[in-house]
């Protein structure tokens, strides 16, 4: 009888120290520790994720085995985070699995984190088909990815300067929202109305995005708003946000179904952090349903970084022999893509 394939991954590119463990390309358990310390500067530092990192590894490492109930004979081989990230964040992690894979004498597998983001579609059925079209969105990324198989993926279109996780997030700043304020954004969304205030949508080539534009639009609007109303924010917060939300949404969705349409692909799906926000998946399947797609939405739990990401690709990557050299170092970018 074969052994089944059973990877332990890990994901320390930012605040979140994550730990799962895969077995035959299923999860068989994914812990997340999130780290509470950047809430209040307002954003992650570095420093202090990194020291989070080497306390929380071990032991979310430990209970991810003990809620998968494996031991350490039964792994297989071992994957990390390689890029993008923290520098610091990413040493932890790429140090803590080198570790890990020379005790065991088992094959180390490096992924890169959005190719992860992509692969989150695989953790769990339904799993879409090819040729997949994913519209990835994080605080650090936004991506428009052909998918011709599980390894295989193409970057058609992302922003050329901020993300929109990063003009969600900047925007929460602006209005006096704690961190991490994109979900904040969507919660008080709910009860404002969209189109009563209008911010300007980046129209760019093909399918590239750009977000610094409605950043600058907004702070001017906020400055001028409160020159002349200074509780005008506290007035006017649930339509301030249903009204930035509306706007990022539609340039995300007006780029993701021209290149779904160009290319004639009805396999379609969101991942990264902001495809937990709810107006990006309610316009993911409105549209749909609209054109006949087969919409892909991963758990909430597979939308933020998870180390379940890293080893469903990492899977993929066992199969095929792609293994890291016990030298390979992390590094804060890196290409994966064609």
């Amino acid at each position: 009888m074969t052994k089944p394939i059973t990877l332990l991954a890990i994901e320390s590119s930012c605040d979140d120290t994550s730990a799962a463990v895969i077995r035959d390309g299923a999860a068989l358990s994914n812990l997340i520790a999130t780290q509470k310390v950047h809430e209040q500067y307002g954003g992650v530092v570095p420093e202090m994720a990194s020291r989070a990192h080497l306390q929380n590894i071990v032991p979310v490492v430990g209970v991810a085995m003990k809620n998968a109930g494996v031991t350490k004979e039964d792994i297989t081989a071992v994957a990390f985070t390689q890029s993008p990230g923290l520098i610091g964040s990413l040493l932890v992690g790429a140090c803590f699995a080198k570790s890990y894979a020379q005790a065991l004498n088992v094959p180390l597998i490096a992924v890169h984190h959005m190719q992860a983001h992509v692969m989150s579609h695989f953790i769990e059925d339904p799993k879409p088909e090819f040729p997949f079209l994913c519209l990835t969105v994080s605080g650090g990324h936004t991506q428009i990815v052909l998918c011709e198989d599980h390894l295989n993926m193409k970057v058609l279109g992302e922003t050329i300067d901020d993300a929109a996780g990063e003009a969600f997030d900047k925007t929460a700043k602006m209005l006096g929202l704690p961190y991490p304020g994109g979900p904040l954004i969507d919660k008080y969304a709910k009860e404002g109305d969209e189109k009563r205030f209008s911010f300007p949508i980046s129209d760019m080539k093909e399918y590239d995005f750009s977000f610094s534009g409605i950043k600058t639009s907004i702070l001017y609007f906020l400055q001028k708003a409160r020159k002349d109303d200074a509780d005008f924010v506290s007035k006017h917060l649930n339509d301030i946000c249903a009204s930035v939300q509306y706007t990022i949404i539609r340039s995300l969705m007006k780029k993701l179904e021209k290149a779904a349409d160009d290319l004639n692909i009805r396999n379609v799906g969101i991942a990264g952090g902001v495809s937990a926000n709810s107006v990006l998946r309610l316009a993911l399947q409105e549209a749909g349903e609209r054109k006949g797609w087969n919409i892909f939405i991963p758990k909430f739990e597979y939308c933020t970084d998870n180390a379940a990401m890293i080893g469903v690709t990492a899977y993929y990557k066992y199969l095929k022999g792609e293994f890291a050299d016990m030298s390979m170092t992390p590094t804060a970018r890196a290409t994966w893509h064609e």
